[in-house]
């Protein structure tokens, strides 16, 4: 592996330099803008750092090897196959160290893994999420001898992701807990999902079900599921304290699950995560739900997660997905807390509108269903 440091006017010229000296199957690790000359910090001239690597020996060759009979030439082929392995090894180790932002760094993958990055980029993986993606392609991609197809490349990165994503949960409620609670910002659509989910229990279930609320803020909150409790014909309990949810819960004591709707408070506020603790009894029969729009930020979502943090989160339900088309905040997310997903809810149409997670429904909404 034969890794050089190229510095010049531009891109383009550094390109040239690179395929000049190290051919066009070389790989860009890294680039960045730097600055040079001038006298005593004035007239500097800026110029483009790029850092890229290449196999000593191109793969074609290494694989065209097989051909080879002897005993001597096979001891030899084992030899360099070992070679070829450790230094692949090395690639991918150095690739998922580099910290630098993924659109400066990997824009010249070879062939089909280009369109790979793009979907990565445009999808909004963050990244270092997407280096560690594109680390383990370029791997599979170097062992095939560079000559898989498209279609091929996108069947290896579901892979890849999908073995990132396996281990965690995946799922609607597991009917082993007895209290379902959703919690998460104002505005998420946390009343209106409950209510699917409470339907969908009742209606394809048989389940004996109840309500009870603490977002005694609003009282449109507590009509809307008065509402939802009238259609379903159960019972629904107000609680403003613990003691009251304590009642609520002997009174209820002969249903099979209670469904609990929390207050929509600003997120940033931790006082109103305490305030939860102070309200719901979180203990071992309860199930509880973290809610986020697909349509908010990133950086938005990781604060939520943070301040919700001091209760038990079990799994994370998105809502909105049928406003946006970008779903990377979902995958990094998940990815970098170690949670699952429970439910995705696409409209308002109670209880259609929603989809139960699945780690091949994630498949499609980043890779595109014409990718399977």
């Amino acid at each position: 592996m034969k890794v050089k440091k190229f510095v010049a006017p531009s891109m383009p010229e550094a390109m040239k330099m690179i395929r000049a000296e190290l051919g066009s199957d070389a790989v860009i690790l890294n680039s960045k803008v730097v600055r040079k000359g001038g006298f005593f910090g004035l007239f500097t001239k800026k110029n483009i750092e790029v850092i890229a690597a290449a196999d000593s020996q191109p793969v074609r060759q290494r694989l065209e090897r097989k051909k080879e009979t002897t005993p001597f030439l096979a001891e030899k082929k084992q030899n360099k196959d070992a070679e070829l392995l450790h230094e692949l090894k090395e690639l991918k180790t150095m690739l998922k160290q580099l910290s630098t932002n993924v659109t400066t760094s990997f824009s010249h993958y070879p062939g089909p893994l280009r369109e790979v990055h793009y979907r990565l980029v445009r999808q909004e993986i963050s990244a270092p999420l997407a280096q560690e993606i594109m680390a383990d392609l370029l791997e599979k991609w170097y062992k095939s001898g560079g000559k898989a197809a498209e279609k091929q490349v996108f069947a290896w990165a579901k892979e890849i992701v999908k073995e990132k994503l396996s281990p965690l949960p995946f799922g609607g409620i597991s009917f082993q807990k007895k209290y379902i609670n959703v919690v998460g910002p104002t505005g998420v659509g946390k009343t209106t999902t409950l209510a699917k989910i409470a339907a969908r229990c009742v209606l394809e279930h048989g389940k004996n079900i109840a309500f009870i609320t603490t977002d005694t803020y609003r009282i449109a909150a507590i009509d809307q599921l008065k509402t939802y409790a009238n259609i379903l014909n159960v019972p629904l309990e107000v609680c403003y304290n613990l003691q009251d949810f304590h009642e609520a819960k002997k009174k209820l004591s002969d249903r099979d699950v209670i469904f609990i709707d929390t207050a929509g408070r600003n997120f940033r506020h931790l006082q109103y995560v305490k305030d939860l603790r102070n309200m719901i009894d979180f203990n071992e029969e309860m199930e509880t739900f973290l809610v986020f729009a697909l349509t908010a930020k990133y950086e938005d979502m990781k604060t939520i997660y943070e301040q919700f943090s001091l209760i038990p989160i079990d799994r994370f339900i998105f809502t909105k997905l049928d406003e946006t088309t970008h779903y990377g905040a979902m995958f990094n997310l998940m990815m970098e807390y170690k949670v699952g997903a429970a439910y995705l809810t696409n409209g308002q149409n109670v209880p259609d509108d929603m989809i139960e997670a699945s780690v091949e429904q994630m498949m499609n909404m980043l890779f595109g269903v014409e990718r399977t």
